[in-house]
């Protein structure tokens, strides 16, 4: 419980109120304390000269020493709450109404003195008190027996020490106690009104917990699990755009598990065609070396070559397709890395067709080169360029008829390359496009030519590497068009 987020801002709402409590109180005490001197030396500013006059204290221009000790003996018992000294005119304590033992200075600093008389309203000036080695109070002055002729200063102290006794008990009863009532009762306001605001505030978050909690438990029905666009106010604050960023996660994650499951069915669909592709020349060739054993001397010379050479074949195709496999392995894992580097296109392109004519002049298929050969110069890793066109044309000789014509065609835009290989076959059914790129796919209809090996797949991933593409469509009235894409220099040049 105490490690849920309400509970710690409730923990730190109580916490909070407490210290703003003790300041607050600190602060009214000590502005209290201060308002209260200033009214108080404000009221009897005068007192100090109105004693000098009313109780006769000057008589024939010298202080009357008789009439003094009768002053302090007067207000030692109607007024205890002030204390009265004489000073001389070095602020030496040479009289006073005060008990005797608890006269703790023998003199007073005069600069308090000297700023009151110089002006009486700049309140409060707290003057020292002979009662203590450090406090200071507020006071009322005047000169004796004149402020014409001074010779010294009659100094009351207006918060004696019986003041300051009346005072604490005060304090310490009516006045603290209405003061704990009033603080307590504000902090349990403050408190139940600010765990109020936070539940409104964390509502809307726990339910983001409990929507996370759901989407975490899910399992494999993660796709279907809430979201919090299916719950959201109208807020537009914080939370709601942490709610916005789980569910951007939440669709990406789900994307991301139908991706590996699409994968995974993939992996299941390669391996048992690669088994099934495997088996099939592995098969041939056991069978023929074992009809060799058995019956060689049953079969001509001829018959011997025939089987020889079949056996030969199927093993170059096994060879082939386990190289295949092991190429498309090492691009998914990107333990070859192309190396972009600028190259001409046209000269690729004519060196790649040179290279597979002797093999299209076997079956009878033209190859045709067409375009500007002087086109700016690719960006791109040229030996793997050059693996993709071989595998794009080896595949358009697997399925051109004799006679027919494979036309290899440059163009190129602003800031792209692009190479068409089309070929006269019968093309690919509509259904198969999207997946004649996917690992040993086959087409489902019979007259679908699809393919059953891994150099389509090899020339996607390919392209992808090095940033550029691969397309297949159909051509009218038939045969198929792979293009490939791949950034110019100059294009390459200005993105860096």
């Amino acid at each position: 419980m105490l490690k849920s987020l309400y509970t710690r801002l409730a923990l730190g709402l109580f916490v909070l109120l407490v210290a703003v409590g003790l300041v607050y109180t600190f602060i009214s005490t000590v502005s209290l304390r201060e308002y209260n001197a200033s009214v108080n030396q404000e009221l009897n500013r005068n007192l100090a000269r109105d004693l000098v006059s009313d109780r006769n204290l000057v008589d024939e221009g010298r202080l009357d020493e008789k009439a003094l000790k009768a002053l302090f003996s007067l207000y030692m018992t109607i007024n205890p709450s002030i204390e009265i000294y004489l000073l001389d005119m070095d602020g030496k304590i040479l009289a006073y109404s005060a008990d005797p033992d608890k006269i703790k200075r023998n003199a007073v600093s005069l600069e308090p003195v000297q700023k009151l008389l110089a002006d009486e309203t700049a309140y409060p000036v707290l003057g020292d008190d002979p009662r203590s080695h450090d406090r200071r109070k507020v006071f009322s002055v005047t000169p004796v027996p004149s402020a014409a002729n001074p010779e010294g200063y009659l100094y009351v102290v207006l918060r004696g020490e019986e003041y300051d006794s009346a005072e604490m008990m005060a304090r310490e009863g009516h006045f603290i106690s209405m003061s704990a009532w009033a603080v307590a009762v504000s902090l349990l306001f403050g408190m139940f009104a600010g765990l109020a605001v936070f539940r409104l505030m964390t509502r809307r978050l726990t339910r983001l917990t409990r929507i996370v909690e759901q989407f975490e438990s899910a399992d494999l029905a993660i796709d279907q699990a809430p979201r919090w666009r299916d719950q959201r106010s109208g807020s537009r604050d914080e939370i709601d755009y942490l709610g916005m960023t789980f569910d951007r996660m939440a669709d990406r994650i789900a994307y991301q598990i139908d991706q590996l499951r699409e994968k995974d069915t993939l992996r299941r669909r390669l391996i048992a065609q690669v088994s099934h592709d495997l088996r099939t020349p592995l098969a041939s060739i056991q069978g023929y070396v074992e009809s060799l054993r058995i019956k060689r001397a049953d079969l001509s010379i001829e018959q011997q070559e025939r089987f020889l050479d079949i056996a030969l074949n199927e093993g170059r195709r096994l060879s082939h397709l386990v190289d295949e496999l092991f190429e498309l392995a090492a691009l998914e894992a990107r333990e070859k890395q192309p190396q972009p580097e600028p190259f001409a296109p046209g000269d690729l392109v004519h060196d790649v067709a040179q290279k597979h004519t002797p093999e299209a002049d076997k079956k009878h298929v033209t190859l045709a080169v067409s375009g500007d050969l002087q086109l700016p110069l690719a960006y791109g890793d040229l030996g793997m360029t050059e693996r993709v066109l071989d595998n794009l044309i080896r595949n358009a000789l697997d399925y051109s008829p004799q006679g027919g014509t494979i036309a290899l065609a440059l163009t190129a835009s602003e800031d792209e390359l692009r190479v068409t290989v089309a070929d006269d076959g019968p093309g690919i059914a509509e259904n198969d496009l999207p997946h004649v790129f996917d690992p040993l796919y086959r087409g489902d209809q019979q007259d679908s030519p699809g393919h059953a090996g891994l150099g389509l797949a090899i020339a996607r991933r390919i392209m992808d590497m090095q940033g550029g593409s691969v397309a297949v469509s159909n051509r009218d009235p038939h045969g198929a068009v792979f293009e490939i894409r791949l950034p110019l220099r100059s294009a390459e040049t200005v993105r860096k």
